[in-house]
C-alpha cells in the first residue's frame, strides 16, 4: 500500500446526548494519541436519527463523515481488539467505534488506535487504503 493511499478513519460509538465539542475534543485527544490525524468519521448507520452532533463535529474539523451499514459492521466484528457486552445486547454487535474505523476502509485495514474512550466518548482510530465504496452519505 503506498503512502498516498493510506487514510486514518476514524469510527465513533456515543449516546443520545453527546454534544458536538465532546465528540471534537475526544477526536482530537485521540489523534493526538496516536500522533495520527484522521482523515474521515464513521459512524453506524443505524445513529443516523442521532448523527446531528457528529454531523457538526465533522464540519468542525472539516472532515466527511460516512454512515457505516449494519452489514459492514458485523463484517468487521471478528477484527475487532475489543468486545462490550453491554453494547451488544444494546445494538447487536459487540464492538461499534472499532468496527466502524475498519468499515471505512479497505478490507486489510487494522486498528491504529483500539477503542479508547474520552469523557463517554468512544474513539477508535483505524489505518488502511480507501474504500472503493463510499457508504451511506449522512
Amino acid at each position: 500500500m503506498d503512502a498516498d493511499q493510506v487514510l486514518i478513519a476514524a469510527g465513533l460509538g456515543f449516546g443520545r446526548r453527546a454534544a458536538a465539542l465532546s465528540l471534537c475534543a475526544a477526536l482530537e485527544a485521540a489523534a493526538a494519541r496516536a500522533g495520527a490525524r484522521p482523515a474521515l468519521l464513521a459512524i453506524p448507520a443505524f445513529k443516523a436519527e442521532r448523527a446531528e452532533a457528529a454531523r457538526e463535529a465533522a464540519a468542525r474539523l472539516g472532515l466527511p463523515l460516512r454512515l457505516i451499514p449494519r452489514p459492514a459492521l458485523l463484517r468487521v466484528q471478528p477484527l475487532t481488539a475489543s468486545r462490550s457486552e453491554k453494547a451488544r445486547q444494546a445494538v447487536g454487535l459487540a464492538s461499534v467505534a472499532e468496527a466502524a474505523a475498519l468499515a471505512a476502509l479497505a478490507a486489510g485495514a487494522r486498528l491504529l488506535l483500539p477503542k479508547w474512550v474520552h469523557d463517554g466518548v468512544t474513539v477508535a482510530l483505524a489505518i488502511g487504503a480507501p474504500a472503493s465504496d463510499e457508504g451511506d452519505p449522512p
